[in-house]
């Protein structure tokens, strides 16, 4: 496949690994290809079983190969949580052509000597993302593309990450035997699609409820300013409903997608359903209401937690644009209209608009895709962390064995690269 054509995104979530292949034509994205599969060996959002979560995206990606009949060898890959750390950065670079007009080679220049800051050695840059760009002194620019100038500077954002989390990360795709094409951050990558430039501008904050944890991202004048994660989400409503009716866990799992309900006011009482008890034979039959108590308490907890993080992030004040929920969990009726009562702000639901995906569970995955084409666009020949070749998967998808001094190649080829610069 060609990336100038197609992007196929990996979202690893902790119920479900998610693969999506889109089609860019005559300026609009097309979802092409959509492939699922239970996520196991993922636990709260993290790896905690490399086999089972490479069996796991293996079955993804052959899902979404036998829907569109193309083969899947590279992939972007979202990734968040607490390890995530955001610092301000600063680069400047003379313009280099003779004719002073700023071109794509000038603007790697900037973005390289932007990365030049001191980390620690147990983290890794994953990102750098512009804020904006400021030419002779004219800043507030947001691409800078074709204009004229002799001083070029960006000011943005590094996003690091732990190198362990990196390494388990990426040597779960490599022995899916794929292709990464870019890592990107997660909650910036789903911001491109859930929220409007005029909410990052007021201020929001934008949550994605999954199923073993809460990404916050919040955004104010334009950036994002602060990322954080709560370990709460949809699997501790179904370990809820689980105690609650004394059941097996993925009967629970499918009592909830197909009865459950976050309010009790809006939940009926003609809506009942059997589940067997653990440790008996019989089955006892509850209705929808019974469901919803369960559901709605443990939903309060999640809205509550969700304030609680932005106050600690320094947002004690009313934010202007409100909450943007997305996430599987935001799918369950009543899920909006209990968040608008707890919260008693605005809040809204992001749902991708496009054909097979229009759920908030999928808002993450098609994220993902929409930067990658905002990349491709700019036709950058800096990647967000290293070039392909960096990550080059073994041929055969059986392959089971990694050679580890491969997976450090992209450690050491960062080392070298900083040293140009040192």
């Amino acid at each position: 496949m060609s990336n100038n054509e197609y992007v196929v995104s990996l979202d690893i979530g902790t119920s479900k690994i998610r693969v999506i292949i889109a089609e860019k034509s005559s300026g609009s994205i097309h979802i092409i290809g959509v492939g699922t599969a239970d996520s196991k060996g993922i636990k709260k959002g993290s790896i905690v079983d490399i086999d089972q979560t490479v069996q796991a995206i293996r079955q993804a990606v052959e899902n979404a190969e036998r829907m569109v009949a193309l083969p899947i060898h590279e992939v972007y890959i979202g990734i968040a949580g607490n390890h995530i750390e955001l610092t301000p950065t600063h680069g400047v670079v003379a313009v280099s052509s003779e004719d002073r007009e700023i071109r794509d080679e000038d603007i790697d220049r900037v973005m390289n000597a932007a990365r030049v800051v001191n980390i620690s050695p147990e983290r890794e840059i994953i990102d750098v993302i512009p804020t904006q760009y400021i030419v002779d002194g004219l800043d507030g620019i947001n691409d800078p593309l074709g204009m004229v100038g002799v001083r070029l500077e960006m000011e943005g954002i590094i996003v690091s990450g732990s190198k362990t989390m990196m390494q388990n990360l990426i040597r779960c795709v490599k022995r899916a035997d794929l292709e990464i094409t870019g890592v990107i951050l997660q909650p910036y990558a789903t911001s491109m699609l859930a929220l409007s430039d005029d909410e990052k501008n007021l201020g929001v904050v934008l949550a994605d409820i999954g199923a073993g944890s809460t990404t916050i991202s919040i955004f104010d004048q334009g950036s994002l300013v602060a990322t954080s994660v709560i370990p709460l989400g949809g699997d501790m409503i179904t370990n809820d409903i689980a105690i609650g009716l004394r059941t097996q866990t993925d009967v629970a799992e499918k009592v909830k997608l197909k009865y459950g309900c976050a309010l009790v006011e809006d939940a009926l009482e003609s809506e009942t359903f059997r589940v067997p008890r653990i440790g008996s034979n019989v089955e006892k039959e509850f209705d929808q209401i019974d469901l919803a108590h369960i559901i709605e308490a443990r939903l309060v907890e999640i809205y509550e937690m969700i304030e609680k993080e932005v106050k600690r992030l320094g947002f004690r004040e009313e934010i202007p644009g409100g909450y943007v929920l997305t996430g599987g969990v935001m799918a369950m009726p009543g899920a909006l209209d209990l968040a608008r009562d707890i919260l008693q702000t605005s809040v809204r639901v992001a749902v991708p608009d496009y054909i097979g995906v229009r759920t908030p569970a999928f808002t993450a995955g098609v994220g993902l895709v929409k930067y990658a084409f905002q990349k491709s666009r700019k036709r950058r020949t800096l990647t967000t962390t290293a070039s392909p070749a960096t990550y080059a998967a073994p041929s055969n998808r059986n392959t089971q064995n990694v050679d580890d001094e491969s997976s450090e190649g992209f450690f050491d080829k960062m080392k070298n690269w900083l040293k140009e610069f040192i």
